[in-house]
């Protein structure tokens, strides 16, 4: 049993302290996530990622065991998702469709940071259900099962989501690389 899993079950049990060390332990993953998924707005995000704890902490009881964090990113996708349809953050139909590898070409120290502004602007032209998909695997460690459970979609549509993905930011992307390799 993992200590999130141990510290969930704890709060389960009506101890808040144990709920504030999981609060600690994940809100600057949690808030990246969200971060990707409003497109770099941090307030929207911040938002988010409040109202996705504290909807964790009145459910927690329904937690039963397995990766907690997976479970608090269903909620916070949840939330984005009621969030954008009343916002109309995106298109209804893009919502409902529901890392790059750099490995060849190593970066520069001094242009990572423009390397992570470009992945940056090109996550942000993705479809949500894509950031979402991408994110979860890539960048907070999710296993495919984990993210297609959090998301609520069948592990081969999360599979094809990371496809098309990975494919659309390759293109995006691409200049970059030609610049990169000259």
């Amino acid at each position: 049993m993992s200590e999130s899993e141990w510290l969930a079950l704890e709060a389960a049990k009506g101890d808040p302290a144990a709920f504030g060390r999981l609060v600690r332990q994940h809100q600057s993953k949690l808030r990246g996530f969200l971060l990707r998924l409003t497109k770099g707005n941090g307030a929207l995000a911040d938002d988010l990622a409040q109202e996705s704890f504290i909807e964790a902490y009145k459910k927690i009881g329904q937690f039963s065991s397995g990766n907690f964090f997976g479970w608090l990113c269903a909620i916070a996708w949840s939330r984005f998702l009621m969030e954008a349809r009343k916002r109309k953050l995106e298109s209804l139909d893009e919502l409902s469709e529901a890392g790059t590898d750099f490995s060849d070409d190593a970066p520069e120290p001094e242009n990572a940071s423009l390397i992570r502004h470009d992945l940056e602007s090109a996550m942000a032209q993705l479809a949500p259900m894509q950031r979402a998909a991408l994110t979860m695997c890539f960048a907070l460690g999710l296993s495919n099962e984990e993210a297609a459970e959090s998301l609520k979609i069948p592990l081969g549509t999360l599979k094809s989501h990371i496809n098309r993905g990975r494919a659309k930011l390759e293109v995006l992307l691409g200049e970059w690389r030609k610049v990169a390799v000259s």
